[in-house]
């Protein structure tokens, strides 16, 4: 009897720690079939903007705007793989049709930041996105320097004066130098499920190698 509660417990922490790495397991399939079905949506054939876009329904959605470039723009402070620190390009764009959204241009190195940009009308093949960039710690933009820390579209479009929409840009008709576009892609969408799933099972494998130790630490002979 006096090692009913400590193998009671052992089964329990191991049930528990079992079914937390299932759950996690099941997590990971979710996830990746939330991936695959953005994947599809940011491969779409392009269509027209909508009139109205809302982000439950058209996050992702594959977008072609023909229309004219601003003269302003936002600049966002990032580092660029392989190219170092510089800057996301938001420009505001009117398009064909009068409305006036917002385009997220592309990456500009930090020497690059004063260069001419383009404001001829081309072509834009891009993607809708509502970035989710913005947290208790993101400073306040620099409006003096012209530089942010986030593209918090609700500030940015109140700031340039548009509608509170962001196309990416995937494709344009003419050349953005010093611009390099940054496509949407579902790699930065963080699907850490199988390493949560992993510490679980050890966890549970740990747990069941010290409760059968305990057991047989009881149940040697004392001297």
């Amino acid at each position: 009897m006096r090692n009913f509660l400590p193998l009671a417990l052992g089964i329990a922490g191991t049930l528990v720690l079992l079914s937390l790495g299932v759950w996690q397991v099941q997590r990971l399939i979710w996830k990746a079939g939330v991936v695959d079905q953005i994947d599809l949506r940011i491969a779409d054939a392009p269509v027209a903007l909508p009139a109205l876009v809302s982000e439950a329904a058209d996050e992702y959605r594959a977008v072609v705007v023909t229309g004219r470039y601003a003269a302003q723009s936002v600049d966002v402070l990032i580092s660029f793989k392989r190219q170092g620190p510089g800057f996301r390009v938001i420009t505001p764009f009117t398009t064909d049709t009068g409305r006036s959204i917002l385009v997220d241009r592309g990456f500009v190195p930090e020497k690059q930041k004063s260069a001419p940009r383009g404001t001829g009308e081309v072509v834009i093949t891009g993607n809708l996105l509502w970035p989710d960039e913005v947290d208790g710690f993101t400073p306040a933009p620099d409006m003096e320097r012209n530089i942010w820390f986030a593209r918090d579209l609700p500030a940015m479009a109140g700031a340039l004066g548009t509608e509170p929409v962001l196309i990416v840009v995937r494709e344009i008709s003419a050349p953005d130098a010093p611009m390099t576009a940054i496509p949407v892609d579902s790699a930065r969408i963080s699907n850490d499920h199988l390493n949560y799933a992993i510490t679980w099972f050890s966890l549970a494998a740990i747990w069941v190698a010290m409760t059968g130790y305990f057991l047989w630490r009881q149940r040697r002979p004392t001297a």
